[in-house]
């Protein structure tokens, strides 16, 4: 999935963008900053990025990214940048201890769930101690050492030797991977799991004006038994994981990724480890190996997007669309789906700041029929925290929230709070609901301080696990590398404005729609659908006449909700008063469960009839909307009606638009 069609397309075109920066001027290896941070340092970065203009689409962050934002940052928040210029000072000595961070709890309750996004530490977890250092043999070469040690585990992580340019940096040993912009959660790579080892080659500086960048690795996962040989025998054994992720920033505040990762090999499956390591990163289907009849291993893939709106107000929208399979015989279409939304306010007023996400996903994640522990590491899942919230294997659908709100109270004191909530859906019967799952609800606040020049970290969080557990832990730690924090940030106004606009859209859509419920054999007739048509966004000059941003839109199609998310939203005004507009995003389509899929069109737009308002008209394309049947209503999933349905949709829609 999203692969190139053979395995020289790939490395030929990371050829040419490596080729390319030959002869330019470069720089050497750069230290990533940690993950998982202490809560004020992190937002006050994730600010700076924003407000300089540059998207985040995997993690770590190289160092180096951060301090190449500062000069833009600093030009609307000078106290800002002073702060983050502090921190960023312990990683431009030729070594240092960036960070010693010990944490003690007490917990109460009976739920052993893992907390989020941290290498695999439970709820009842009673301390951590998390550290990292480097040292820098010359501009090209440095060793990262690091770890993260709990009472439920103990991984190496941050503990890899760096070697390269900006353009092209291999990391080998315990390096993290996270592979969204989306700050609490990630459906293919996060830290939900304990750090593998892995060998990685990636660029920090964008290649060509077009902002390329790419990443590539190979890790090995932890022991699984009974992984499937062929259709009866198994074997036992590590088995390994391919990444790969391609990027662009084609204009300033947008970016664009492909993701995927392929597990693969383990015991008697792994055969040759360089060709099995081509093939996972460029095969578009599952191969199947002819001696074995068996897959050849499982693939997950997304497609990401951020956009930043600077401002008075700057915000930051993120977009994930990934699958667990192909769907409809096409590597581009993808099966067992998630979408996932973020919106982040780094400065929402005065000093709070906001973060929301909200993720969905159809049945079968993170489990496959050729591994039993399926995409996990350490019996937890490598991407989205919602995998563990489960009894494994029982892999239906779901929805999570998360709500994070900071409030910057005094020079030295950042008070958090975070509540986050989960529901598995039992409306997907196929899947089951055994046993019976109740809502995952988590709330924690925390305070984040200046105690005798060292970072300090107080949190008290409760809840309710998956299986109706209660949890209640209170924590507290302390950063003794840290250097204490400074003032509260200072916003220039004048050096926010930016030349962008909010806009929301009200009219009517016309939309035809075609039913696959059962492929090659007769289909319910097409309807035809009329209803009103809602849409909001915001968008942000990105050249003389064009502009770049995001949209939401909402619209009734034969009675059901149709939710549309334009990731790429690019205008153009050819006259004055005449723009025309090309888009494409993700469609959900509430035809009983979440039907999901791609659309992209077209646009005419009569601007400024009036002062600040537009007419405008889109023509729509919505490509094998698709989900499992899993409704008593739907159509039996035998082999041969197909076990998904899918459907079609295009048409128009007509609409007045304001802008702001």
């Amino acid at each position: 999935m999203f692969a190139a069609r053979g395995h020289i397309a790939v490395w030929a075109g990371l050829l040419w963008l490596l080729s390319s920066q030959a002869f330019a001027e470069v720089r050497g290896a750069s230290p990533y900053l940690p993950l998982n941070l202490s809560p004020q340092v992190e937002r006050q970065i994730e600010r700076v990025l924003i407000l300089s203009g540059k998207p985040v689409m995997s993690r770590p962050i190289a160092a180096a990214t951060v301090l190449d934002a500062l000069p833009d940052a600093c030009k609307i928040d000078q106290a800002l940048c002073k702060r983050v210029e502090s921190y960023l000072r312990a990683y431009m000595k030729p070594y240092g201890v960036t960070g010693i961070r010990l944490e003690v709890a007490i917990s109460n309750g009976g739920s052993e769930v893992p907390i989020p996004n941290l290498h695999g530490q439970s709820v009842d977890s009673a301390w951590r101690v998390v550290a990292s250092g480097y040292w820098q043999f010359g501009d090209y070469v440095l060793a990262n050492v690091g770890g993260v040690v709990h009472d439920d585990n103990a991984t190496a992580t941050g503990s890899f030797l760096s070697a390269g340019f900006d353009f092209a940096q291999i990391d080998i040993g315990f390096r993290d991977h996270w592979l969204s912009p989306l700050n609490d959660s990630s459906s293919l790579m996060s830290t939900e799991a304990p750090t593998m080892p892995s060998i990685t080659l990636s660029n920090y500086k964008p290649l060509t004006p077009l902002g390329f960048s790419y990443q590539v690795f190979a890790a090995r996962m932890s022991r699984q038994n009974g992984i499937m040989l062929t259709d009866t025998t198994t074997t036992s054994g590590y088995p390994r994981l391919a990444g790969l992720q391609l990027g662009m920033a084609p204009a300033p505040g947008y970016a664009l990724a492909v993701n995927r990762i392929t597990q693969y090999g383990g015991g008697e499956r792994s055969t040759n480890e360089w060709s099995d390591f081509i093939d996972a990163l460029t095969s578009s289907q599952n191969p199947t190996d002819a001696a074995n009849g068996v897959e050849f291993g499982n693939q997950v893939a997304s497609i990401t997007s951020s956009f930043l709106m600077p401002g008075k107000v700057p915000f930051a929208v993120h977009f994930e669309y990934a699958g667990e399979d192909n769907a409809y015989a096409a590597g581009y279409r993808l099966g067992a789906t998630s979408l996932s939304v973020g919106i982040d306010l780094p400065r929402l007023w005065n000093d709070f700041d906001a973060t929301f996400e909200v993720s969905e996903w159809q049945p079968q994640w993170y489990v496959h029929h050729i591994y039993p522990d399926g995409l996990t590491n350490r019996h937890r899942v490598v991407g989205h925290w919602f995998g563990d919230e489960r009894e494994f294997g029982n892999a239906i659908g779901g929805r999570s929230e998360s709500l994070a709100v900071g409030w910057q109270r005094k020079s030295d004191q950042y008070w958090r709070a975070r509540y986050r909530t989960m529901a598995l859906d039992p409306r997907w019967e196929r899947y089951g609901t055994t046993p019976p799952y109740e809502r995952y609800r988590s709330l924690g606040v925390s305070l984040a301080t200046d105690w005798r020049g060292h970072l300090l970290e107080v949190e008290l969080s409760g809840g309710q696990d998956i299986f109706g557990e209660s949890f209640a832990r209170l924590a507290a730690s302390m950063d003794f590398a840290s250097q204490g924090m400074l003032a509260a940030a200072v916003i220039d106004d004048d050096a926010t404005s930016s030349g962008g606009e909010l806009f929301i859209d009200v009219g009517g859509n016309d939309t035809l729609v075609t039913r696959i419920l059962a492929v090659g054999q007769p289909n319910p007739p097409d309807e035809r659908s009329r209803s009103a048509h809602l849409g909001i966004g915001a968008r942000r000059s990105v050249s003389k006449r064009g502009d770049l941003g995001v949209r939401f839109e909402l619209d009734d199609v034969d009675g059901q909700r149709l939710l549309s998310l334009r990731a790429l939203d690019y205008r153009y005004r050819v006259l004055p008063k005449i723009a025309i507009s090309g888009f494409a995003g993700f469609a959900r389509y509430d035809y009983g469960l979440p039907t999901n899929g791609y659309y992209w069109g077209a646009g005419l737009h009569l601007l400024d009839i009036l002062p600040k308002w537009d007419v405008g008209i889109d023509y729509r394309h919505y490509e094998k909307l698709s989900r499992d049947k899993s409704l008593p209503t739907d159509p039996p999933p035998t082999p041969e009606t197909h076990p998904r349905l899918y459907i079609d949709m295009h048409g128009t829609s007509f609409y007045i638009t304001r802008r702001w």
